[in-house]
């Protein structure tokens, strides 16, 4: 796929300040394309993603991230999100160039109807590459059956992502890779991840089988939905798992949890579906960053007692579980365009797919070009957040 803005030069003079830089990616179905554009642009400085983890479309992401060489990285993002924007052919073309393009052809539909259509388009004929309606509905499938579970066939993705994913590269682990899913019988949130397990196509189908859309994926006798039913953001995930190291992560959420007070019904499903899927990222980070001071604070007022009561066996060992590296989050978060409907996450026109490729890509270097970039990184313990995107929603 190509895009109007170029990828960031590559920096020079600068060494790597983390011991560990990781690439969380939230689910959001077509709103992923924001994700790939902040991956492109990412991809030209220093910061190179030591692990990748993903929920849903985030999983997908990931794993075409993951499941290929550096060099080839963007060009299999590309290939996919130009696949999944097809659909429409010349249509879906036509809407993605320039406005003067627009007029010029007597193209002057209001975005937000051509959207709606599109996402009509998206559930009435499905995706190409991702997903395509059953030719029987669900309900005239016998019971127990995958057809029976789920609106759409998913077999398209995975032929999708055997063409596009290396997976011997993924269990080979130059790359560490976390998909999120949810076990179907249990309700418990499982990822799976390549230094513990051998992963397939169906680990990523698995973390995006998202209900009553898609069917679960059977793996090992158990049945999995999409990650995002438990939580959206895998950032917790990150949390728990993390080593003693350093870590920088890169959080890419693609539902802004704080928005306007809605108007209409319209309005009402939109901001309900952010709130839902938003899955209370900062208030994990916020609670990391909390937790992480306090042990600072204790380990430090730890430091202050008198060398006897230092040498004793319970103090030291309590001295030394309280020690943590540093950790940087930074926070990029889609922030929708005024034109965009509850529909957005289905919604995969070449125009909208384009429009979020390009706001990730912007949002990025914005971001590293912030004065308040890393500002306190490597000076202190504990837990440092910085959202330094831009405020304003673009028009």
């Amino acid at each position: 796929m190509a895009t109007t803005r170029p990828a960031a030069k590559k920096s020079s003079g600068m060494s790597k300040r983390h011991d560990c830089i990781a690439l969380v990616l939230q689910g959001g179905g077509a709103l992923g394309a924001y994700q790939a554009g902040v991956y492109e642009q990412l991809s030209g400085t220093h910061y190179q993603p030591d692990w990748v983890v993903g929920v849903s479309i985030g999983a997908i992401n990931a794993a075409l991230i993951a499941g290929n060489p550096p060099a080839r990285r963007i060009e299999r993002l590309q290939e996919f999100w130009h696949q999944v924007s097809s659909g429409m052919g010349p249509l879906s073309d036509a809407f993605a160039a320039p406005p003067y393009a627009r007029a010029a052809a007597g193209m002057q539909r209001p975005r937000g109807a051509f959207n709606q259509f599109s996402a009509l388009w998206s559930a009435m004929l499905g995706i190409p590459g991702f997903y395509r309606l059953q030719l029987l509905p669900a309900l005239l499938q016998p019971d127990g059956t995958p057809a029976a579970l789920g609106l759409y066939d998913t077999a398209p993705l995975r032929a999708t992502l055997e063409r596009l994913v290396d997976f011997d590269l993924i269990n080979s682990k130059k790359v560490r890779l976390s998909m999120g899913a949810v076990n179907v019988r249990s309700g418990n949130s499982e990822y799976f991840d390549n230094f513990e397990r051998v992963i397939g196509p169906e680990h990523v189908m698995a973390s995006g089988a998202l209900p009553p859309a898609f069917p679960p994926v059977t793996i090992d006798g158990e049945a999995y939905w999409d990650g995002g039913i438990v939580s959206n953001t895998p950032l917790q995930y990150v949390l728990d798992m993390r080593s003693r190291e350093s870590l920088l992560v890169f959080q890419v959420d693609l539902f802004s949890a704080c928005g306007d007070i809605p108007v209409n019904l319209a309005g009402v499903q939109q901001r309900q579906k952010d709130i839902l899927y938003s899955s209370r990222t900062r208030y994990n980070s916020n609670m990391a960053a909390e937790v992480a001071n306090t042990r600072k604070a204790i380990c430090d007022l730890l430091g202050k007692l008198p060398k006897k009561l230092k040498d004793d066996a319970a103090v030291r060992n309590l001295m030394a579980s309280m020690h943590a590296a540093p950790t940087d989050i930074v926070h990029l978060i889609y922030r929708q365009a005024r034109y965009e409907l509850e529909s957005k996450d289905y919604e995969f026109s070449r125009a909208s797919v384009l429009d979020h490729w390009q706001a990730g890509q912007q949002d990025l270097r914005d971001t590293i070009a912030h004065p308040e970039w890393l500002k306190c990184s490597g000076l202190t313990e504990g837990v440092t957040q910085y959202d330094l995107t831009r405020h304003t929603r673009p028009l």
